[in-house]
């Protein structure tokens, strides 16, 4: 059926529904799965409110970041191989564009699906099924699974 399924997270709730949704589905038809998250890329001299970081501060926060992203993608791959799913593979992708960095994860690791979330946790995108998930949907080769 798949040989390589990708699961796109972002340690949401509905996020991880669709992380197990897609362990199910690998163990099913016997696929390898391909755990996948966005860590996003802070900027040198970032402004967040009325406060300025400086670079020092922006490294530290973009370590804590991509740290954060790697455990979540391991943790996927962790619960995986509990089930049984016969192969993993824990991936970060370091970008601001988190649909297109799925797509790119889905190509680069040429998975048969998709799989995602309607929506994640991102301010007033996750009111939409608007961004991320429909420009995954609407620029993918790849199928995509939507869960909700």
């Amino acid at each position: 059926m798949y040989e390589r399924i990708l699961v796109a997270t972002d340690g949401s709730e509905l996020s991880e529904k669709a992380v197990t949704s897609a362990i199910d589905l690998a163990m099913l038809a016997g696929s390898e799965l391909v755990a996948v998250t966005v860590a996003s890329q802070h900027q040198a001299n970032q402004v967040e409110g009325a406060l300025l970081y400086n670079a020092a501060e922006v490294e530290r926060m973009q370590e804590q970041t991509d740290a954060h992203a790697q455990q979540r993608v391991e943790a996927v791959c962790s619960a995986a191989a509990a089930k049984g799913v016969r192969q993993t593979r824990a991936v970060v992708m370091k970008s601001n564009h988190v649909a297109e960095s799925i797509v790119e994860a889905a190509r680069i690791h040429q998975c048969e699906l998709i799989v995602m979330a309607s929506h994640g946790r991102r301010g007033l995108q996750r009111l939409l099924m608007g961004s991320e998930t429909l420009h995954v949907l609407t620029h993918s080769h790849t199928p995509v699974l939507v869960l909700r």
